[in-house]
């Protein structure tokens, strides 16, 4: 499972947050405190609530199922 964690973690960081006009940024378009940003943008990851995914998920448009699909699980 953290290994999942780790997974879901980089993706985002790698992906959407640092292509993203800042932390701050992101933060606020998704709907969730900036220190979670944070924690998504350590290199050894951090844990992600299921209800932080959804809100990136939803902010993004896309279902928590086709998020899974894009990280290959």
């Amino acid at each position: 499972m953290d290994g999942l964690k780790k997974k879901i973690c980089n993706y985002i960081a790698s992906e959407w947050i640092r292509k993203s006009k800042s932390n701050r940024q992101f933060a606020k378009d998704h709907a969730i405190d900036e220190k979670l940003v944070r924690r998504i943008l350590k290199p050894e990851g951090s844990g992600i609530s299921l209800t932080t995914l959804e809100r990136i998920c939803e902010a993004r448009e896309i279902k928590i199922s086709e998020f899974f699909q894009m990280i290959g699980e």
